[in-house]
């Protein structure tokens, strides 16, 4: 079942950068905000026909919730209009790789504090070289992508 998690997990994120290209292409003509609205607003029509056939949970359990978790429905929010914001400006990889930079860093902070009730996982110097490592590849994607459009506008 692990293996099935991992391929799934990779083509989430396959159909994820797929979709910051496009959504970065359509901000262009539509605007950020509405590239946005429309991604939502058909992940909203798509899930509801899913939990219809498919649902098995409460969704009115939804409303019992701590306030704090339903937090979580802005920041998804907020990495989507981010993303659609930085991919015309930075490219789909600057993006991704701050993004993904961004979780990382967070995730590190979580696990070292056990915060939201996760799994306490101490910072190590592994850690620590592995965001390093990170910073470093963001840099040099960015620089490879500044220098691109550098030679771009130069033709």
């Amino acid at each position: 079942m692990g293996f099935f998690m991992i391929l799934f997990t990779l083509i989430g994120g396959i159909t994820l950068s797929a979709q910051s290209s496009i959504n970065g292409t359509l901000s262009r003509k539509a605007g950020t905000i509405e590239t946005t609205f429309l991604t939502f607003l058909s992940g909203t029509m798509f899930l509801t026909i899913f939990i219809f056939f498919f649902g098995n949970g409460d969704v009115l359990a939804l409303l019992e919730a701590p306030k704090w978790q339903l937090s979580a429905a802005f920041l998804g929010t907020m990495y989507l209009l981010l993303t659609v914001m930085a991919v015309p400006r930075i490219g789909v990889i600057a993006t991704n790789i701050a993004g993904i930079a961004g979780q990382l860093v967070i995730g590190v902070v979580i696990d070292h504090f056990g915060w939201f009730n996760s799994l306490v996982i101490e910072l190590d110097s592994k850690r620590v070289f592995a965001l390093l490592f990170m910073v470093i590849s963001l840099y040099f994607i960015y620089k490879g992508n500044k220098r691109s459009n550098e030679e771009a506008k130069a033709l």
